[in-house]
């Protein structure tokens, strides 16, 4: 093996023993002879003039951990792979750029993308060859193919490289539109119909995500056949299998239509976008179900996602023992061994735990498809069961805090303790925002990834910058500390300094990080909101708050794209719709002023936030901010202001002339 290898342990260690990625320290005693991506993985390709061989993945990607045992610990395979190429292992949630044009040109080769990702590349970092898991067999005969066809016919080789690079460059972004009105919003809804599952909820057939920028949306637009498709999907998702039933958190996807059977995968943004969805369906519609999923997130996410440090960590695994749902899921035996004969017998039947089970050997992923009706019964079965399950070998836990998806969880978490008067869910959101401002945020820049409190060197994306923005706007709006409000101005800064492309919309990178073969721009969202429309709703707020015309305007323009996909994707727009939504009505501002620890200060701020008017901006605290210039006491009694634009109507001081106001203002 090469020289940079070590023992440790009478393990022999690769080059990833040094890397900050828990996913990349799963390989780190791989035989195969990895390099972390970098200039000196290219420099070594080009010494030695052999191609690339990249890996990307995550380290609760279950097929990624198949290819791992099958291959990458297979010292058959390393031999033919270190002979051959010089391997990059590289960790898609640290370098979402990398992965992003990698996974343009797999899609582009093979109709498909996932991961893990398998590409062949120039020592240059031009894709050649790609494609996604390949069992062993036929993984080592693609490394001798390529292997022998690098050495033969490299002509060949480096002309399809070109020819993807080529193609790739010159697809076209997607084309700004017009500013999207009131009639975009109710073609989203009509072509969101088309594809809704009237039965199951969701949209589309299996496998179903969690549709949660959508259902935000939905939510948002208010029309009955919106909110219906938003709450049948809410209620089918929070009693199916996708649900831990038992610990609070949602699973990455269900592979069945029905929501049963989930990937066993926990990750940190589904959690953060559906805690703050469940929240503001719980303050539409008073649903307890939707409070106590919501809450159970919430509490999901302090035990088990935080980190020493105060951030949340990036995901938990499908697998435990090699073996994927293995802590998750039962049988009726174990639910008898666990409770006694008689309420386990109840318990099978009440989570739908059957005899020839609902997944694999017999077992059974909990489902609650209604309310019992001894629900004191089901709060103790659940945390008997809780406990019985913590004897569990545990699935592993990435404590990597990405800045994107802990701006998710701020946001998230301060809106939830907001309404549910839960003050230690404001705390913790105020920790994490903490932690992002120490370690993460420097001069207005932004690392992406940190871990045990120490930045990574790997530079901040759109995605983060907005996500970021927005945690901390939501965060302002809930505390009144304005430095959360001057924090999120100064990534805002760099968002309209460093990412635009010319067109009114942005790129995922800044114009000087690391050149790729390809400057990734997608302005879709998939699993969390695009870079695009994360900041295009921090920037919306910030105009708001500052009446910054430029801010505004470049909101504006970024969701011109929205227009473009609202008819017929608007499933990859949920987001920029929910932004639109809030464009629409405004967005509405409240300036409310009074001290904030006088009791009718606060019944002022309660109401503003229990209005449910899309994307409400509020301020209060002093006049730090823009908004609150001029915005003063009333008789000597606190007083709220709901604006547009900086126009204000009378302000009002009790909570039902302000709930008036707001209602009056949705209307408008």
């Amino acid at each position: 093996m090469a020289g940079e290898q070590s023992e440790r342990g009478g393990i022999s260690m690769n080059r990833l023993k040094d890397a900050t990625s828990p996913y990349l320290l799963q390989h780190a005693d791989n035989p195969v002879d990895w390099f972390e991506w970098g200039e000196e993985a290219f420099a070594e390709a080009r010494r030695r003039d052999v191609p690339l061989l990249i890996s990307v993945g995550y380290s609760a990607c279950h097929w990624c951990h198949v290819m791992a045992h099958e291959s990458f610990e297979d010292p058959e395979t390393a031999r033919m792979m270190n002979e051959r190429f010089v391997n990059v292992k590289v960790d898609r949630e640290e370098r979402p750029d990398v992965d992003a044009v990698y996974m343009n040109a797999t899609t582009a080769m093979t109709g498909h993308g996932g991961w893990p990702m398998t590409v062949f590349a120039t020592p240059d970092g031009d894709p050649f060859y790609c494609g996604t898991y390949f069992p062993r067999p036929q993984f080592q005969r693609l490394v001798a193919g390529v292997g022998q066809a690098w050495a033969t016919d490299r002509q060949a080789v480096l002309s399809q490289g070109s020819k993807v690079v080529e193609a790739l460059g010159q697809a076209a972004a997607l084309p700004p539109g017009p500013l999207p009105t009131a009639e975009t919003t109710q073609k989203a809804v009509r072509d969101l119909e088309r594809s809704f599952d009237a039965v199951r909820g969701g949209f589309g057939g299996a496998p179903k995500f969690p549709p949660s920028m959508v259902l935000a949306f939905l939510l948002r637009h208010g029309t009955p056949d919106a909110v219906r498709m938003a709450e049948k999907t809410l209620e089918a998702m929070a009693r199916g299998g996708i649900y831990d039933q038992l610990g609070g958190g949602f699973a990455r996807y269900s592979v069945d239509a029905g929501w049963v059977v989930p990937h066993f995968e926990k990750m940190l943004y589904d959690n953060a976008l559906l805690l703050r969805v469940y929240a503001q369906w719980w303050r539409a519609t008073g649903s307890p179900l939707a409070r106590r999923v919501a809450l159970e997130t919430a509490d999901w996410l302090l035990r088990e996602m935080r980190t020493s440090e105060g951030g949340f960590a990036s995901a938990l695994d499908a697998d435990s023992e090699g073996v994927e749902g293995r802590f998750y899921v039962w049988t009726p035996s174990q639910l008898r061994e666990a409770l006694g004969e008689e309420r386990g017998a109840w318990a099978a039947s009440v989570f739908e735990v059957t005899e020839a089970g609902t997944f694999e050997h017999g077992t059974s992923v909990l489902q609650l498809l209604s309310d019992p009706d001894d629900v004191a019964l089901l709060d103790d079965v659940r945390a008997e069961l809780l406990t019985a399950r913590s004897a569990r070998v545990r699935p592993g836990r990435d404590d990597k805090v990405v800045a994107a998806w802990n701006g998710l969880a701020v946001a998230a978490l301060a809106e939830a303790g907001a309404l549910f008067e839960r003050p230690g869910l404001v705390e913790a959101a105020t920790r994490a925002a903490e932690l992002l401002d120490e370690v993460h945020i420097d001069g207005g820049r932004l690392v992406r990834t940190s871990r045990d409190g120490r930045a990574g060197d790997n530079a901040g994306v759109l995605e983060d910058y907005g996500d970021v923005a927005e945690g901390f706007l939501a965060l302002y709006a809930v505390t009144g500390d304005a430095r959360w409000f001057h924090r999120a101005g100064e990534l805002l800064e760099t968002v309209l300094t460093r990412f635009p492309d010319g067109s009114g919309g942005f790129y995922d990178t800044p114009d000087d990080g690391e050149r790729l073969f390809q400057r990734p721009q997608d302005p879709t969202d998939n699993a969390a909101p695009s870079g695009l429309f994360a900041a295009a709703g921090a920037l919306l707020s910030y105009g708001a708050l500052t009446g910054s015309a430029r801010h505004r305007e470049a909101a504006e323009a970024a969701l011109g794209t929205v227009s473009v996909l609202a008819e017929r994707h608007a499933r990859f727009a949920g987001w920029g719709l929910a932004v639109t939504e809030a464009a629409l009505a405004g967005p509405v501002e409240v300036a409310i002023t009074g001290g904030l620890d006088d009791p009718r200060t606060a019944a002022l701020h309660r109401a503003a936030l229990m209005a449910g008017v899309p994307g409400l901006v509020i301020a209060l605290g002093d006049g730090e901010v823009p908004l609150m210039e001029g915005r003063g006491l009333v008789g000597g009694e606190p007083a709220a202001y709901v604006c547009r634009g900086f126009t204000c109507h009378a302000p009002v001081t009790t909570p039902g002339d302000l709930k008036r106001e707001l209602l009056g203002s949705r209307r408008g």
